[in-house]
């Protein structure tokens, strides 16, 4: 009786990494986006998943884009009426001359103010300036002072920044700091050898801001973001 020749057999064979030996049977899942603030599950109950840790740093400034002149003209006489002539009459070529300078109204805002000094009416008037090109407010006080004299009082520069230029800014630093993150881990991926994925967490660590003068000079405000 001859025998029957047996089917060919078929071997199938699978190469498991050395961490995942024990766990063929259990798989690591694929990592899920997580919202900011919270880690991934998968990466905490498999030690065997790839990660990088980096911290990013960057420090951006940015000028003042405002400035803001009070201009004050007063006026001291018995009669009421006197002293609210002398004042209008400067006033009003200050307001005149701003007006050919190309100054908007919504940028002008004046204040009056009458009261009684002893035996005289004493009145007074402020002109708030507010200036986005900071030549022109220089051009506009020194030709004030000119033709005025001493018959008007111009305060310093105040400079400021407004509160979108300040937004723009925190933006900035914050989008600079990750990308040196994402640069630093990515020369760290390169040395050893492997392939950076996409981020499970970004974490804002530290922001600092800072602004002041020097030498009675408006010096840039930086900000500082660390994440």
């Amino acid at each position: 009786m001859s025998l029957q020749p047996a089917p060919p057999s078929r071997v199938f064979m699978e190469l498991v990494p050395w961490a995942n030996l024990g766990r063929e049977n259990n798989p690591i899942p694929t990592l899920e986006t997580q919202p900011v603030g919270s880690r991934s599950h998968a990466a905490k109950a498999h030690p065997g998943a790839r990660e990088v840790h980096v911290s990013g740093a960057a420090e951006v400034s940015a000028s003042p884009d405002r400035a803001q002149v009070i201009v004050r003209v007063s006026s001291t006489k018995e009669a009421a009426a006197e002293a609210k002539k002398s004042v209008s009459r400067r006033l009003d070529y200050i307001t005149q001359s701003l007006q050919q300078q190309g100054l908007q109204t919504e940028n002008v805002t004046v204040t009056k103010d009458i009261r009684r000094v002893e035996n005289a009416y004493h009145m007074e008037a402020e002109v708030c300036i507010t200036f986005t090109e900071f030549g022109k407010m220089q051009n506009i006080c020194n030709f004030l002072v000119e033709k005025l004299d001493s018959s008007v009082v111009i305060s310093p520069p105040e400079f400021y920044h407004t509160q979108g230029s300040i937004e723009n800014l925190r933006r900035q630093a914050c989008l600079v700091a990750v990308e040196n993150a994402w640069r630093k881990a990515q020369e760290v991926c390169d040395l050893v050898g492997q392939t950076l994925g996409k981020p499970l967490l970004i974490k804002e660590e530290e922001t600092k801001e800072l602004e002041g003068q020097f030498d009675d000079q408006q010096i840039p405000e930086p900000w500082r973001e660390r994440v």
